[in-house]
């Protein structure tokens, strides 16, 4: 079997076996409010992580040394093979980070002249055209560097692993034969232990939680002072009043006109109430009125005297 090749059967089963835990520890982390990606959080959770793994590696190797290449890999594996790749993985991933950045400004840097070239001299290309053919461009070669820097990575943990497979010891027997005798040796001789243990954690790593977990109903302080906030009335300006009370006023009056020009019926029919009003006499030209005939009636008495008189002569 290829170095790569076996380092790669062995980091990814050690990878997915450790992750649950690891998942666990962060969200304890995260509950008592520390962060586990940056600062202090990350340093604890890689230190927190060195028994998960050197765990999960020593399952994982042996596992493969097994079943894949029929070999019983002596005690104490995976907590050797563990520092060997940490030791290995310290100094190459640095230098995997710094060839991949390197080589990726180069090529960002030459896209970029040669599609400044293309624009000054043949054609423009647009916007949205231009991010795609700069992302394709710069992209491929960065890709293909990385696949290389990643192959040579599971080559040398490959090759540390191979180390312990030569020192391993042969297993005979059928295929079938060395996958149940693997069985055999996961499987607990006392199971109602291991079973009350895994509750037993389960239970405690609950309690943990929620004792670590912030309150969330907020709540003032012990200490905290209380300042009574005075309400500040506001001023009255009298410019501001008149201008809104004009504004109503003109609102008001629009909605008079628009109301007459929709009804015009209704002037007619105040213009008649006026001129009923009219011809009741006013209250001045009453005594007018009644003098009137009084007048009237004392002129025609003086007639009838004047020719009774007459008369008797």
């Amino acid at each position: 079997m290829s170095n790569a090749k076996l380092g790669l059967l062995v980091l990814w089963p050690t990878f997915w076996t450790g992750f649950p835990l690891k998942m666990v520890v962060a969200l304890l982390m995260l509950a008592a409010g520390v962060h586990p990606w940056e600062g202090v959080g990350l340093e604890a959770l890689l230190v927190l992580s060195i028994p998960i793994d050197v765990w999960a590696l020593g399952l994982c190797s042996r596992t493969v040394f097994l079943e894949r290449l029929s070999v019983d890999p002596p005690k104490g594996t995976g907590l050797r093979l563990w520092g060997l790749w940490a030791v290995f993985s310290v100094v190459y991933l640095p230098l995997l980070f710094m060839i991949l950045g390197g080589v990726k400004s180069l090529a960002q840097s030459a896209v970029h002249a040669t599609l400044h070239f293309v624009e000054s001299n043949v054609i423009v290309i647009p916007i949205a055209e231009k991010i795609s053919l700069e992302l394709v461009m710069w992209g491929l070669p960065a890709t293909i560097v990385l696949i290389i820097l990643v192959y040579g990575w599971l080559f040398g943990l490959g090759a540390l692993a191979q180390r312990f497979v030569r020192a391993s010891t042969p297993v005979e027997g059928a295929f079938q034969d060395i996958v149940s005798k693997w069985d055999l040796l996961r499987i607990p001789r006392d199971q109602p232990l291991l079973l009350t243990a895994f509750t037993g954690t389960g239970v405690v790593l609950i309690m943990v939680f929620w004792g670590l977990i912030p309150v969330s109903t907020p709540h003032p302080h012990e200490e905290y002072e209380f300042v009574e906030v005075q309400k500040v009335e506001k001023k009255i300006v009298p410019k501001k009043v008149i201008k809104s009370a004009e504004q109503v006023l003109a609102r008001a009056e629009a909605t008079l006109k628009e109301l007459e020009k929709e009804n015009p019926a209704a002037e007619p029919a105040k213009g008649g109430k006026v001129a009923v009003g009219q011809e009741k006499p006013s209250p001045q030209a009453t005594p007018a009125a009644a003098k009137k005939p009084a007048a009237t009636g004392a002129a025609e008495s003086d007639g009838h005297d004047h020719d009774h008189g007459d008369h008797k002569h």
